[in-house]
């Protein structure tokens, strides 16, 4: 529980500075902003495994390029699960941004636990609300993941870099 609230207090402040060193007009229309052709981002979440009813850290990565002139991107991503019950995931990106701010994104991979050696399918769905501070964003994402050996659903913050 500590280090969710270090989590949260490091993503305000950093949410904060970078909005402080923007320099967007205000009198000009955001809504023009387009997303970068490419995008590194990062999720850090508490994750709750449903079947083990246990709580966990989660870290998501991900790489994500737009396919011109759509809605849609394609890209590849790790997941880490630093505590107990540990795992990591490599997947594919499959992403949809239906409108400006909002994503969804489905990610097939394969799972590896530190308990049982091995391979898993995995498969997860993430969708992400985005405030954009310049070629940054940051806000809300949520996550289902599934594996055969259990599944877990996060809320945390999402941060991404557009370029």
């Amino acid at each position: 529980m500590r280090l969710l609230l270090l989590l949260t207090f490091l993503s305000t402040i950093v949410s904060s500075n970078l909005y402080g060193q923007t320099d967007k007009d205000p009198l000009k229309n955001t809504n023009s902003h387009e997303h970068g052709k490419n995008e590194i981002g990062i999720a850090i979440s508490p994750a709750y495994f449903i079947k083990e009813k246990v709580w966990t850290v989660s870290m998501h990565i991900h790489y994500v390029r737009i396919i011109p002139n759509t809605k849609f991107g394609i890209g590849a991503s790790f997941e880490r699960i630093v505590l107990d019950p540990k795992h990591s995931t490599f997947g594919m990106v499959f992403a949809y941004y239906p409108v400006e701010k909002l994503s969804f994104t489905l990610s097939p991979g394969i799972t590896f636990e530190d308990a049982n050696p091995g391979a898993f399918f995995a498969f997860h769905v993430e969708t992400a609300y985005e405030f954009e501070i310049g070629d940054f964003h940051i806000g809300p994402a949520f996550e289902f993941a599934y594996d055969p050996n259990d599944y877990h659903i996060s809320l945390g913050v999402h941060v991404g870099y557009g370029f």
